[in-house]
């Protein structure tokens, strides 16, 4: 599974002692994380339609989390402010790229209008969760993390 290319000869020094010629890996590690953290306010009237929709999220959504390298992805609710704070780990290589082929896939956009009319958003002049920028969902910034 893990494998070191690096060519060396049977006759090489450093092949006599077993070491490989070269230190640099051949593949590429997986990234360890980024931590996400996200804010918007939830309709009061629409609590429980947001509750049940995330009861049944779409297949197609889901793959999309997957394959835009977010994992260990939770929404909670705060019933006394109604703000839902989302935290994800983000594991790829470009955040920016993911999230485009995300706001590319078409049942994403429509999962995302739909839950879009639940919420408010905090950022000043966005418009929706497709739009990019400025993003609907307020990020913030972590202050403290212990694994």
């Amino acid at each position: 599974m893990w494998q070191n290319t690096s060519s060396s000869s049977p006759s090489s020094p450093a092949n006599a002692q077993n070491r490989p010629v070269s230190s640099a890996p051949s593949y590429r590690l997986k990234n360890q994380g980024r931590r996400v953290a996200q804010i918007v306010k939830l309709k009061p009237e629409c609590v429980e339609q947001y509750k049940e929709c995330h009861r049944r999220v779409w297949p197609e959504v889901l793959k999309q989390i997957k394959h835009c390298n977010i994992e260990d992805y939770s929404i909670f609710h705060d019933p006394e402010t109604n703000i839902l704070f989302g935290s994800f780990k983000y594991v790829g290589y470009d955040l920016a790229g993911d999230m485009e082929r995300m706001r590319e896939n078409p049942r994403v956009q429509e999962w995302w209008r739909m839950t879009d009319s639940y919420q408010e958003s905090f950022v000043e002049g966005a418009k929706s969760s497709s739009d990019g920028e400025p993003a609907w969902w307020k990020g913030l910034q972590e202050v403290f993390y212990t694994p």
